[in-house]
Parts: structure tokens; sequence; C-alpha cells
């Protein structure tokens, strides 16, 4: 595993899988300066989940190192940017910094580009069915044309982004490296979560 000075961005809820894109609205100060600096760099930010509420929490071992593609600057330092998923990383200790953003020395995941390879047919076709039967409990309206068009590694994990699980169920589905494995978990968090109905209806692009 190769390591890394990462400058992140802690967000709950909010994950980014290899090859995955991650549309964000900056509007923070620290993050502008995070932003800003990363693009006069190398336009990497890495996205890693915190444990707990607070200014500066404790974060998760693991997040995902992403790279600036699409920005838009707006008025008043504010940013839309996207960002598309390069690697795991595993965190291995906070750097003291003068930046107002938080970094760390991380190592990265060999081989997440291919993501554990495709599903098996048995599997793509039940994780389809949970898909739309999730999407039904939970009133969500869903162009199933275009997702049966998504490649495994898209259909998997494009779910927990928009999906209604909490940030330790999240987490776990980015620290499940086989692509297969992370299927099955997505599957049966659906089935828990579709058990308790949202509160209105969603859309699912």
């Amino acid at each position: 595993m190769a390591t890394q000075r990462i400058s992140l961005f802690p967000l709950a809820g909010a994950l980014l899988f290899p090859g995955m894109q991650l549309p964000l609205h900056i509007f923070e100060p620290r993050y502008r300066a995070l932003v800003s600096d990363a693009l006069a760099r190398d336009r990497l930010i890495g996205m890693i989940q915190p444990r707990e509420d607070g200014e500066s929490p404790a974060l998760y071992d693991i997040g995902c190192l992403g790279r600036i593609g699409e920005f838009e600057a707006l008025e008043g330092g504010r940013y839309n940017i996207v960002l598309t998923g390069v690697a795991r990383f595993r965190l291995l200790r906070e750097l003291e910094v003068v930046t107002p953003f938080r970094q760390v020395e991380a190592e990265l995941f060999d081989g997440d580009e291919d993501d554990g390879g495709a599903l098996a047919p048995v599997v793509r076709s039940a994780l389809e069915r949970e898909s739309r039967r999730f999407a039904d409990r939970l009133g969500y309206v869903v162009d199933w044309t275009s997702v049966s068009r998504l490649d495994d590694a898209a259909l998997v994990n494009g779910i927990a982004p928009i999906a209604p699980f909490d940030v330790a169920s999240k987490q776990s589905l980015l620290e499940t490296a086989s692509l297969a494995d992370r299927a099955e978990q997505t599957m049966q968090l659906m089935q828990f979560y579709g058990l308790t109905d949202n509160d209105g209806p969603a859309t699912l692009q």
C-alpha cells in the first residue's frame, strides 16, 4: 500500500467509492480553503465520515480519496464541485498542521479500481429485485431502465450514498472490499431499513 498525505473533508452520510462521483456544495470557510488548496495543487481531497458530532470529531479509519473534476467557483468563495473516487485509504495518523482543514498520513488500498470484479448473474438479479422492493416501500421514484444499464459496481456503490442508512451502516459498506460482499450487505440493509416508511417520496436519479 502506498502512503500519502491527505487533506480531509469529514462529512457524515457522504460516501465516495472508487470510480464513483460525488457532487458537493462547499460553503464553510475551512472547506472553501480546502478546495482552494486542492485546486492549486493536485485536486485531491479525502472524504471520510466522523464517528460523532463536534468541531473536531473522531474519524472512522477508512475513507476514499477523490479527485476534483468539474468545479464552479461561486460568490463569496463558495464552490460546487464533483469528486471522482480514486482509491480507498486507511488513516494512519493525524498531522499537526496550521491549515484550517485537517490533514492525515494515510495508506491507499491497492486494486480498488477493479473493485472485486463482476457480480454473479443470480446476485445481480437479486440486488435489482431487492432495490425495486426497497424503492416501492419508501416511495422512491426510479428510472429502472437506466438502472438496468449500470455496470455491477455502479449499481452496488450507487445505492449507499442516497439510501437512508445510518452512518455506521454506510461506513460498513465502504469498509467491505469485495463487491459481492458489499452487494449482499446492501441487500440486508435494504431489507432492514425498508421495514420503516419515510416521510414522503424521493427521486432517485
